[in-house]
């Protein structure tokens, strides 16, 4: 994979996650969501966002057990 399709700037990764943008800059500037600012905008890595949810990362509040 080509490296330009590994970094997604914050709409791509927001459509990615399937959030609004504006959670995702919110969770990525609270560290919640892996991500780095470069100058004024935010990128994403691919593989760090995939890993970051096979290790359970949540956007809101955990589910309740049934």
């Amino acid at each position: 994979m080509a490296v330009e399709t590994e970094i997604l700037t914050l709409d791509e990764a927001a459509e990615y996650l399937r959030v609004h943008p504006r959670t995702l800059r919110v969770k990525a500037r609270e560290g919640q969501i892996p991500g780095a600012k470069v100058g004024r905008v935010w990128r994403f890595h691919r593989q760090q966002l995939e890993s970051w949810l096979l290790q359970g990362g949540v956007l809101g509040p955990p589910e309740e057990p049934d």
